[in-house]
C-alpha cells in the first residue's frame, strides 16, 4: 500500500464534467450534484485505511455542509479486480452502512480521477458556486486511525469559508491515503 500525499490546490481550476453511475442505480452528472454555494468532489473507496479513519466523521460534515448550501459527491476510482472490498456490490452495502447523504459513483475507466488529477484516496476537491476550486486539503488530522474527537475540522471549515466568501484558505495541508489503484499498474 503506497501513500501519497495531494499537490497543492490550483486556485480557480474549473471542476471536470462527468456523468457516473451511482449506487442508486441512476446516472450523475457534475450539474446534478452541485450545491447552490459549492461541491465538494471526494475520490474514496471502501478498503483503504485512511477513509475508513475518518467515514463517520465525513457523513456527519458533509450532511452539516448541505446547510451552508456546499454539496458532495464520493466517486470510486480503483480498480476492483485487485480489491475486491471496492466491487460496486461493496460501494452498494457501504452507502447504505454508513447512510451516505451523497451520490456514491463508480468510476470505473477511471477517466475522471484522471482528468481531476486524483492521486489518493481520500483526494478532496473543494469547489465554489461558480466550480472553482478553492480547496484540495485534507480532512482532519486523521491518518490510518482517526484522530481524537477534538481535532481541527480542516476541510469542514474551509468548506463553510467556501459557502460564505467564494473563496477557500490561502493555507491548507494536503491529504494523504492510499495511492489510486490504476487499472493494469
Amino acid at each position: 500500500m503506497v501513500s501519497l500525499e495531494t499537490p497543492v490546490c490550483e486556485f480557480g481550476k474549473p471542476a471536470v464534467g462527468f456523468a457516473l453511475p451511482g449506487v442508486d442505480g441512476r446516472i450523475w452528472t457534475l450539474d446534478d450534484c452541485r450545491g447552490e454555494k459549492g461541491l465538494l468532489v471526494m475520490f474514496i473507496c471502501n478498503h483503504c485505511p485512511y477513509v475508513k479513519a475518518i467515514r463517520e466523521r465525513l457523513v456527519r460534515d458533509t450532511r452539516e455542509l448541505m446547510d451552508y448550501g456546499i454539496n458532495s459527491v464520493a466517486i470510486m476510482s480503483n480498480d476492483p479486480s485487485d480489491y475486491p472490498e471496492d466491487s460496486f456490490d461493496n460501494m452498494k452495502r457501504v452507502a447504505e452502512q454508513y447512510r451516505f447523504p451523497f451520490p456514491y459513483l463508480l468510476d470505473e475507466t477511471q477517466e475522471v480521477a484522471r482528468a481531476y488529477g486524483a492521486v489518493c484516496t481520500p483526494d478532496f476537491f473543494g469547489y465554489n458556486a461558480d466550480l472553482e476550486l478553492q480547496y484540495r486539503g485534507r480532512f482532519d488530522a486523521s491518518r490510518k486511525e482517526t484522530a481524537s474527537g477534538d481535532v481541527r475540522r480542516d476541510l469542514f471549515e474551509a468548506m463553510k469559508q467556501v459557502a460564505e466568501t467564494g473563496r477557500g484558505p490561502a493555507e491548507q495541508i494536503p491529504s494523504i491515503g492510499c495511492s489510486i489503484k490504476w487499472i493494469g499498474e
